[in-house]
């Protein structure tokens, strides 16, 4: 994605005009949607909440006089995967940008969790994402240009049962498919968000107060460092030095203690 100001690399060329967010009126989603908002991009905003979406997008037009599209649709569904592919298979008004920022977290132990809410995580974690990931680079490639960010998590380097495998899934389809992809004019990146203050952590139910403050970033600074991450290349994104100090320490630590910390610590406030 070319820069068209000779300036930082998170703006894109003028025909990068419209992007699809999952999850948009909440957390990252959200911050995604004012950032790209704010730069002059159309957006389409995808979440279950009809409401909601209608006052975010009705907000984003009025403050940034762009067009902001409602798609009411939920993902742990294959009707609400259906209405999502469809738009983003639109070639007369084609999505430049997508952000597959829909995800949820589950409190307690495996075989604590119902196996419904287990396959739940999995349908909106990894076939969601594998299907509205296709779906869009099939006609971004056709165009010659364009943009996936799939968000993952720091706990996709750590064993955290089905949410951190659900995680580690995304980076290793996503970072497979922009090899894949290299030279066709699309970019695709994973990101690893740690700790973000959203709504996340409360949905779920887990708690929060031990987590210490230096380790919660600020979605508004996360997306930035993201996008610019998008526009540098790369396949993997950990848009914060604190993380990847961490994340530096995971790759030398045995697994086997790594799953001991896990175990006593991811289950009651995992990581974004």
């Amino acid at each position: 994605m070319q820069r068209t100001d000779g300036g930082t690399p998170g703006h894109y060329a003028s025909a990068m005009t419209t992007a699809l967010i999952t999850g948009s009126t909440a957390g990252i989603g959200a911050a995604f949607a004012r950032r790209l908002a704010a730069d002059g991009h159309d957006l389409v905003l995808v979440a279950r909440d009809t409401k909601r979406l209608r006052e975010q997008a009705t907000e984003l037009h009025d403050r940034h006089g762009i067009e902001a599209e409602v798609l009411t649709a939920d993902l742990a569904t294959d009707e609400g995967i259906e209405t999502v592919t469809a738009r983003l298979g639109d070639r007369k008004n084609p999505v430049d940008l997508l952000i597959n920022n829909a995800g949820f977290g589950n409190k307690g132990r495996y075989l604590d969790v119902s196996m419904a809410d287990e396959l739940k995580m999995l349908k909106v974690h990894c076939e969601a994402v594998l299907r509205l990931t296709s779906a869009a680079a099939t006609t971004m490639r056709e165009r010659g240009r364009g943009g996936v960010v799939n968000v993952a998590s720091v706990a996709a380097f750590v064993p955290r049962g089905t949410y951190g495998a659900s995680k580690a899934w995304v980076v290793q389809f996503t970072q497979g498919a922009a090899k894949d992809l290299a030279g066709s004019g699309v970019r695709l990146m994973a990101l690893c968000p740690g700790f973000v203050r959203t709504e996340f952590h409360e949905r779920a139910g887990m708690g929060t107060d031990n987590i210490p403050g230096w380790m919660w970033l600020d979605a508004d600074k996360l997306v930035a460092a993201a996008l610019d991450d998008l526009a540098r290349g790369k396949s993997l994104s950990i848009p914060d030095p604190r993380y990847k100090a961490l994340m530096g320490l995971v790759k030398v630590t045995p697994r086997s203690l790594l799953g001991g910390i896990s175990s006593k610590t991811g289950r009651k406030y995992g990581p974004r």
